[in-house]
């Protein structure tokens, strides 16, 4: 089983042919919305995934899918578009290893970015979180920010893989796409990040792509991500994107995410019991998923704490030199540099009422037929 999944530890095999059947399949799955599964017994602990690219994000408390309830204190970087724009790799690979180091401090072990989808409208929902419509500068910043992530011995998620560039319809809309297209557009930044920073995951899409789920996309995410690039790391749903999980299995999908309460495992087990999956594919994904989660450990246990203040530290002052650098002016007609007195208009819910809840609600929730999720 070594041959089949490059990456995977002898003691991430080991362990798994000790499992039960049942057992591999619950490691497979998420343990709730933001944890892995662990077992005890066999030293595999649970990880914590959670958002975001610009970020960390993690909440406390009650989680929610749209991410307003409270979360924990941390640098509010600019967004990718934003990142994109500085076209400079050392500084970005600088924000990754604030990110790290935050995520450290949060014990989180795996940072749900960067996404590096292509800006196909400009009234794409997500346009803001991607870093251009151009794959050659995508790739470049997204494989900066995963060498930042992980040179502190936090995994980064590149996502959404691949060609989900379009909010409206999202869990459902089939993104029909030629070979040419695809290769030279859509996936051109995700081979460059993977091969020149070998990110820990990676993250498929909600979307169809010429008529498969991408997450049930075996050319996706075996043939070209797996064969072709190289990647040896973990794949898992974006979150509630399981359609098919036997499927996903057999296709390289390795983790379903968030946990769905056993919702898939009886499927999985028919399927393995059936011969309809190979009893061999759920090994690998297993043995991925035990792989991480030792690395995760791994990393923790050997580095010293970290201790980050995100009120006053230097993270913010990064944070401001990134925005800097990644803002154009195009034409000045005198009024920049600002006066210092003067009048200033500050429109929208949070000029009312700065750092509310209210006001994220009032500004952030959608129209109900516009589906919404924070990954």
């Amino acid at each position: 089983m070594t041959d089949l999944a490059p990456g995977v530890t002898q003691q991430a095999l080991d362990i798994t042919a000790r499992l039960t059947r049942a057992e591999k399949i619950r490691l497979t799955s998420g343990h709730d919305f933001w944890h892995s599964e662990s077992l005890e017994r066999e030293g595999v602990t649970s990880f914590m995934l959670t958002d975001g690219p610009h970020g960390l994000r993690k909440q406390t408390g009650e989680t929610d899918h749209v991410g307003l309830n409270s979360s924990v204190p941390a640098t509010c970087f600019p967004t990718a578009s934003a990142l994109g724009a500085t076209w400079d790799v050392a500084l970005l690979e600088e924000v990754g290893h604030a990110l790290g180091r935050e995520c450290r401090a949060e014990e989180v072990g795996v940072l749900l970015g960067p996404g590096l989808n292509i800006k196909r409208h400009p009234a794409g929902g997500r346009s803001f979180e991607y870093f251009s419509e151009d794959p050659l500068i995508s790739g470049k910043a997204a494989a900066a920010l995963v060498r930042g992530i992980q040179a502190e011995g936090v995994g980064a998620c590149l996502k959404h893989f691949a060609a989900n560039n379009q909010e409206s319809n999202r869990m459902r809309v089939d993104t029909i796409v030629d070979e040419r297209t695809l290769r030279e557009i859509y996936l051109t930044g995700f081979e460059i990040a993977v091969t020149e920073a070998q990110p820990w995951t990676v993250m498929c899409a909600y979307n169809l792509v010429n008529g498969v789920h991408a997450g049930e996309h075996r050319e996706l995410l075996t043939t070209i991500l797996r064969e072709e690039w190289g990647f040896d790391g973990l794949v898992m749903t974006d979150w509630i994107a399981t359609h098919d999980r036997p499927a996903g299995i057999r296709a390289g999908l390795d983790l379903e995410m968030p946990s769905s309460h056993g919702a898939w495992d009886k499927s999985v087990d028919t399927a393995v019991g059936a011969g309809t999956l190979a009893g061999r594919d759920l090994d690998i994904a297993c043995a991925r998923v035990i792989t991480l989660a030792l690395k995760v450990a791994a990393e923790r246990a050997s580095r010293t704490a970290v201790n980050v203040d995100t009120a006053h530290d230097e993270h913010h002052a990064l944070a401001r030199r990134v925005a800097a650098a990644g803002a154009t002016l195009l034409t000045n007609d005198g009024t920049l540099p600002l006066a210092p007195t003067g009048r200033l208009a500050l429109i929208g819910a949070f000029a009312e009422t700065p750092g509310s809840r209210e006001a994220a609600l009032r500004s952030s929730t959608p129209p109900a037929s516009t589906p919404c999720s924070p990954h």
